[in-house]
């Protein structure tokens, strides 16, 4: 919506990895550095931990883009509660496609087996991408290891790659992963960007699509994106595309720290489901009064909000009472929707109905909505 505005030549802060965006901060930069050795060493494991949206999977894409191709057979997939059979067919199904029917295990571990030996009589190499593994349970980890078991006499047959969030790291130092960890060949756990990071990341990423500072980002604009985001890059994707959507909106081109916070505020209120920030600290303590609009859900039940137990005490208790505190909460996330519908008409409105200032060279005035309706 608001790249023409702005004259961007596309979307600068979108959530699918794409490594032509890749940035290279410092920590990105060493653990591409070491997933570059890792590649090159064509054996064991690579592991590469880090928080959910700190840019793993963009990392690895950016990688394999640099190897030469047609000599990597890469394969990618995205790991969840299975069982060790069910690793084995995931793996199958990755390197030979969806098949109607697959083997038992001793046919799979064979065909995998085959086809391995088949890619290396041809030059290429077979690597196995697993992401969120932190989701793998220990049979399927050492189904895994013994793929990597697969070798000739001069080499690994199968390369994998571990991406996981940081609690696979304690996962990794559990007794039963010793000989897992006696195969890792380079680990790197990718830290969120700092302050002075965040800000080159956002310039960076704009950059890329055409920005010629327009919006422009005060200091303190970028210093509440850090703070808002925690430095994490797929956070400060989702914040920045909606800072510049709300000041798309606003007719704005140049954003501050109060624009910013105004935004990260209504995504925090979204993300806990319609509650202003005091609302959710007191709902953390126990201290949350019961909503003042529940009264007016008596329309289920003949009886009124005093007649029900504990409505005294700011709550309504038996079965009645969860039935009317469920509506009650649903209620309230849809004035909260609704209310935030009003509010972006209502600056809709108020852009339309402004006239701009008049132009020398113009008989005629022109507003600014009739100005920006032309350039559609």
């Amino acid at each position: 919506m608001y790249e023409s505005f702005y004259g961007l030549t596309g979307k600068a802060f979108q959530l699918n990895p794409d490594p032509a965006f890749f940035f290279r901060s410092r920590g990105h930069g060493r653990a591409m550095a070491y997933l570059d050795y890792g590649v090159h060493q064509a054996e064991g494991f690579i592991v590469v931990t880090g928080d959910v949206g700190a840019g793993k999977t963009t990392l690895v894409r950016n990688l394999l883009r640099s190897l030469a191709p047609g000599n990597l057979v890469a394969k990618q997939i995205v790991s969840t509660q299975l069982d060790a059979d069910d690793m084995l067919r995931m793996v199958a199904g990755a390197f030979f496609g969806v098949q109607a029917e697959l083997p038992d295990k001793a046919g799979l571990l064979l065909g995998l087996e085959r086809y391995f030996r088949r890619l290396q009589l041809e030059g290429k190499r077979a690597l196995l991408i697993v992401d969120e593994a932190q989701n793998l349970s220990p049979r399927a980890v050492e189904e895994l290891r013994m793929l990597s078991n697969f070798q000739t006499n001069e080499r690994s047959l199968l390369q994998s790659f571990l991406l996981g969030q940081p609690e696979f790291r304690q996962i990794m130092q559990q007794p039963d992963m010793r000989q897992l960890r006696q195969r890792v060949i380079a680990s790197y756990h990718l830290g969120p960007l700092g302050a002075e990071e965040t800000k080159a990341y956002v310039e960076h990423r704009l950059g890329l699509v055409g920005w010629q500072a327009d919006p422009t980002f005060d200091d303190g604009a970028y210093a509440a994106i850090h703070d808002a985001s925690e430095g994490i890059p797929r956070q400060i994707n989702v914040l920045c595309d909606r800072v510049l959507l709300a000041a798309f909106l606003a007719e704005k081109h140049n954003l501050t720290e109060s624009d910013v916070s105004d935004v990260a505020k209504e995504l925090r209120t979204e993300l806990r489901g319609g509650l202003t920030d005091e609302e959710a600290d007191a709902a953390a303590t126990g201290n949350m009064p019961m909503p003042a609009y529940a009264p007016t859900l008596s329309l289920v039940n003949t009886r009124g909000p005093a007649d029900f137990p504990g409505a005294r005490t700011g709550g309504f208790g038996g079965a009645d009472g969860v039935l009317l505190n469920g509506l009650a909460e649903q209620v309230h996330l849809l004035q909260q929707s609704v209310a935030s519908v009003a509010r972006t008409l209502e600056q809709l409105r108020a852009s339309a109905s402004a006239p701009a200032p008049s132009s020398p060279a113009d008989d005629g005035i022109e507003t600014q909505a009739a100005q920006a309706g032309g350039m559609e």
